[in-house]
């Protein structure tokens, strides 16, 4: 897909990469980007829990423990460092 078409109707085309589709985007007929779904790796929250309840779990969802999933998301939301261009946190 040229960079042009993507522009047009990004609306669109994130509709297919959202079902699954690679895209790949094109300028002067040599590629320039994949886009592609995010890699949606790990279980939802309710699985877990209902995991821990077969096993007789005794943990306790509280506070804390929403506090520390919460510390956790936003570290992996910070960008990678990168020796060679310093330090970006």
């Amino acid at each position: 897909m040229t960079e042009e078409k993507l522009a047009r109707d990004l609306h669109a085309v994130l509709a297919k990469v959202q079902a699954g589709l690679e895209v790949i985007v094109e300028r002067n007929d040599r590629s320039i980007a994949v886009i592609k779904p995010a890699n949606r790796g790990g279980r939802m929250i309710s699985e877990v829990v209902s995991e821990l309840k077969a096993r007789g779990s005794a943990a306790v969802l509280d506070d804390a423990f929403a506090h520390d999933i919460e510390e956790g998301f936003k570290s992996q939301r910070q960008p990678p460092h990168d020796p060679d261009r310093g330090d970006i946190r």
